[in-house]
């Protein structure tokens, strides 16, 4: 991997002013795309026939069953059952431990069987919900703790509950000020908290915090960090990586930003343009512009932004609004 997308790897394999919606009825495409449909039409097949197994795991595990279920394209009932198999004999083969220092590793999970139209309150038996009751063990690992915490409890408004072996017992409440407290001085997140924030992980703290708009300390920080995520956008609409663009994107909708929003169109160009440059005839997404290799992490996370415009511009519930999907009707 490059090591201008090491923030965004991390961020997933250790696991990935609010304005009023205005969404162009037909919004224009580069990298040949004739448009979101066919883009999202073509990622979800690639992805499909990619991680015909879907297993547990960062790259061919939860980010292609959340695209996939979430799009409502490409995959059959027996599709999410192999996952929820697969998710079965993984817990079973550790005893319920995820693992003991990465608690995005049940935050990922929650978000795949949750999408799966499964409840990972009994996953082979075991509530993977109760780990992230313990606060200090989830947020040892730095700002992914968190985040990911608060979008796998939110996804199916999911109580924390009460964790006995806990040393502090986690809130909602505790997870947002945490969030917050690692908020840098530019407005933005990193990965580390020590140096200047990164597109890719301001963009996933503020999907974490998008359902809480209504606490003032959180939309102050908000609007800092969409000002910041404005700012940072190059010439060409995107950033440094098609990843940070994909981050971006699902962030803006979450918060019922419009992908045309003047603050993210530069030259003329949406982050959803600068994402297709990078999509290749095939479907799939390449890490680097004109590369000719294809890049499976890339394409996951490029069809979940894909997912998250089209069920905005159709003005359905948010990628990791999935109240229904708990109850598998996955809406």
């Amino acid at each position: 991997m490059l090591k201008k997308i090491a923030a965004v790897t991390l961020a997933l394999l250790t696991l990935f002013t609010a304005a009023s919606p205005s969404f162009a009825a037909s919004p224009s495409f580069a990298a040949g795309a004739s448009s979101l449909d066919d883009a999202l039409d073509r990622a979800a097949a690639y992805v499909y026939e990619a991680a015909k197994e879907p297993r547990v795991g960062s790259v061919g595990g939860e980010w292609a069953v959340l695209g996939l279920a979430r799009s409502g394209r490409g995959a059959p009932a027996s599709y999410y059952e192999a996952y929820d198999r697969a998710v079965g004999d993984y817990v079973r083969e550790r005893e319920g431990v995820l693992s003991g220092a990465k608690y995005t590793e049940y935050s990922r999970v929650i978000l795949g069987l949750t999408a799966a139209g499964r409840d990972p309150r009994n996953a082979a038996g075991r509530d993977l919900t109760a780990a992230l009751g313990d606060f200090d063990k989830t947020v040892k690992q730095g700002i992914n703790g968190p985040v990911w915490a608060l979008i796998a409890l939110d996804c199916a408004d999911y109580p924390i509950p009460k964790n006995e072996n806990a040393k502090t017992q986690a809130t909602r409440d505790m997870y947002i000020d945490e969030i917050l407290r690692r908020q840098l001085p530019d407005g933005g997140w990193s990965l580390t908290g020590k140096s200047s924030s990164s597109p890719d992980i301001t963009a996933m703290a503020l999907q974490a915090l998008a359902k809480y708009q209504d606490k003032k300390k959180v939309r102050a920080a908000a609007d800092k960090a969409v000002l910041r995520l404005s700012k940072a956008q190059g010439a060409d609409g995107g950033y440094s990586s098609p990843e940070e663009a994909a981050q971006a994107v699902v962030a803006l909708c979450e918060l019922e930003i419009s992908l045309e929003d003047p603050r993210f169109v530069k030259n003329g160009k949406t982050l959803l343009d600068n994402l297709l440059t990078y999509q290749n005839a095939d479907g799939s997404f390449s890490h680097s512009r004109g590369g000719s290799g294809k890049n499976q992490m890339t394409t996951e996370q490029a069809l979940c932004a894909l997912t998250a415009a089209k069920r905005a511009a159709g003005g359905q519930s948010g990628l990791y609004r999935m109240g229904a999907a708990a109850e598998g009707e996955n809406k």
